[in-house]
């Protein structure tokens, strides 16, 4: 349903009413210093500053408070700590060439900022796809053919701990490759992920991972309500918490297929069936060892059916990345070129 303030709201608060086109500034809270130009008809409280200027082309300014959002809130905003303000923005010390000039530049950078914005829709509609095209290869709504047109065989419903077999080694060589399990990166070094490593200093203990092998991480984050299964496939080798459930291949298979088939979220009823009801410690789910290899339906096609299908996804993850390379390079040569005009 639409929201709308009424006119005698807006007499009777702080709301302010701004026109499509408006330059808003957040002053307070985690935003502080964004900035963007509205896109619709609405209304603001006093946490968004709304800004006009007959000197300045508004789409020229907002970059500028873009490539300067950093040194505003380190001058204005002591160890983040403090709100911005019409006084500190009315203050600022901008240099700016003619209007002319303005939208010239301003010209140059919405096309900029369209270019990305089309990258982004189409990795958004390779994305879909792949979704789409994995829940029906899975469900085998679509099936794969040989090279000579005939069906492969019919898959096989196994267990899980019939396709796969426990890895417990624990890192008796000290490898110092600590890794934690994102939803959008996979296995991932601690440092490299959060800045920071959160393990233990002893990681003797942690369980040795080599690439190729799997990991299940038993607590909920964005996307992946029942934990996440990630395949080890960005270094050759690291750790991982003993509050992982790892895993390899037990027999011949295909580890990328296996990988895909995590990724479609069709174990997440069985192991919500597994998992004791309303029972978590520190936000993991409480899933035992013997029932995640005991219960947990794997549907097997043939190696050569596994070998086709992982091919198929495989290429929409390869295109999916190259769009992804060109938006982060599109999105580093704006960058440079706001530092180059702007700083």
């Amino acid at each position: 349903m639409p929201k709308h303030i009424t006119l005698d709201a807006i007499e009777n608060s702080s709301a302010k009413l701004i026109q499509t086109g408006d330059l808003l500034l957040a002053l307070y809270g985690a935003t502080a210093g964004e900035s963007a130009l509205s896109p619709i008809k609405g209304a603001i409280n006093q946490a968004v500053l709304c800004i006009r200027s007959s000197l300045l082309n508004l789409i020229f300014l907002n970059n500028w408070l873009n490539a300067n959002k950093g040194d505003i809130l380190a001058t204005y905003l002591q160890g983040g700590q403090g709100n911005l303000s019409a006084g500190i923005v009315k203050e600022l010390k901008i240099t700016f060439p003619t209007l002319p000039e303005q939208q010239k530049i301003a010209e140059f950078l919405t096309a900029v900022d369209e270019k990305i914005e089309k990258l982004k829709r189409k990795k958004e509609l390779l994305e879909a796809y792949k979704k789409g095209a994995m829940q029906k290869l899975f469900s085998q709504e679509i099936r794969f053919k040989d090279d000579h047109g005939n069906p492969y065989p019919d898959w096989e419903e196994k267990r899980l701990g019939e396709v796969f077999r426990r890895v417990n080694t624990k890192n008796k060589i000290q490898n110092d490759n600590v890794m934690t399990i994102s939803g959008q990166h996979g296995l991932i070094n601690q440092v490299e992920y959060f800045n920071k490593s959160v393990s233990s200093k002893d990681t003797s203990h942690y369980t040795f991972l080599k690439r190729g092998q799997f990991a299940y991480n038993k607590s909920y984050s964005k996307g992946y309500p029942m934990g996440a299964i990630k395949r080890l496939s960005r270094y050759a080798s690291g750790v991982v918490s003993p509050l992982y459930i790892c895993f390899e291949l037990s027999s011949k298979g295909n580890d990328e297929f296996f990988e895909h088939f995590f990724e479609t979220g069709l174990l997440n009823k069985w192991i919500q069936r597994i998992a004791q009801e309303g029972a978590r410690n520190h936000g993991l789910l409480n899933v035992s060892i013997s029932e995640f290899f005991s219960d947990l339906p794997i549907p097997t096609p043939s190696l050569p059916e596994q070998q086709k299908i992982a091919e198929f996804l495989t290429g929409i993850d390869d295109k999916i990345t190259a769009v992804a390379n060109r938006i982060d390079k599109a999105a580093e040569f704006k960058q440079g070129l706001l530092q180059k005009m702007f700083v």
